[in-house]
């Protein structure tokens, strides 16, 4: 009965209507930099139980445990030891996290107030351009956006900071740290922005 269809169609029509009838748009960025902040954790720990894994495997291989559990029937190779996990330098990444949690705050305070300029309105409207970059991911440079991208192998599965997460994935751990500088600069971009919001500039 199309009441999918219908019910998109209301929801859209108003959103368009309160965003063209607003004086002061209807945006607020608390919510979106508490998603990236768990997105930075994300990674973080993704990094740390990669590195766990590959210790537990490399002991196992090393140890000859997969020759002693293998089938005597089947030919069975042993996975190969693999490259340590270094300690990635995830500083500027949890510090640009930090501070745009913090600029988001004042931003959605100034944003509360009763009566906004057009320049910060536009200010607001045009932010999410920020959250891209203009070189694109890894391997796929038409996907701008550094916060969420299908995924490199899940179609049209997200991936959220997938330059830094699909990096560690991958063990190019070289690519990671180049990932969390360009992730980190993007922040900062966005958190230069709210910045300029909280200030009514």
């Amino acid at each position: 009965e199309f009441a999918y269809g219908k019910a998109l169609a209301e929801v859209v029509g108003h959103a368009t209507l309160r965003l063209a009838n607003a004086e002061v748009l209807p945006f607020r960025f608390r919510s979106l930099a508490s998603h990236i902040s768990r997105f930075v954790d994300e990674v973080v720990k993704l990094a740390d139980t990669r590195r766990e894994e590959t210790v537990r495997s490399n002991a196992l291989v090393r140890d000859g445990a997969y020759g002693v559990a293998a089938d005597p029937t089947l030919t069975n190779v042993p996975p190969p030891v693999r490259e340590e996990v270094p300690h990635l330098n995830f500083a500027p990444l949890l510090n640009a996290r930090d501070r745009l949690v913090r600029e988001a705050e004042r931003a959605d305070a100034a944003l509360g107030e009763t009566s906004v300029s057009d320049t910060r309105n536009q200010r607001v409207y045009r932010l999410e351009r920020l959250l891209t970059d203009p070189a694109g991911l890894p391997r796929r440079a038409w996907f701008r956006h550094q916060i969420y991208a299908p995924g490199y192998y899940t179609g049209y599965g997200v991936k959220t900071l997938p330059g830094v997460r699909e990096a560690i994935e991958e063990r190019a751990y070289a690519e990671a740290e180049q990932q969390i500088e360009r992730v980190s600069a993007t922040l900062n971009r966005v958190s230069d922005e709210f910045g300029r919001i909280a200030g009514g500039r």
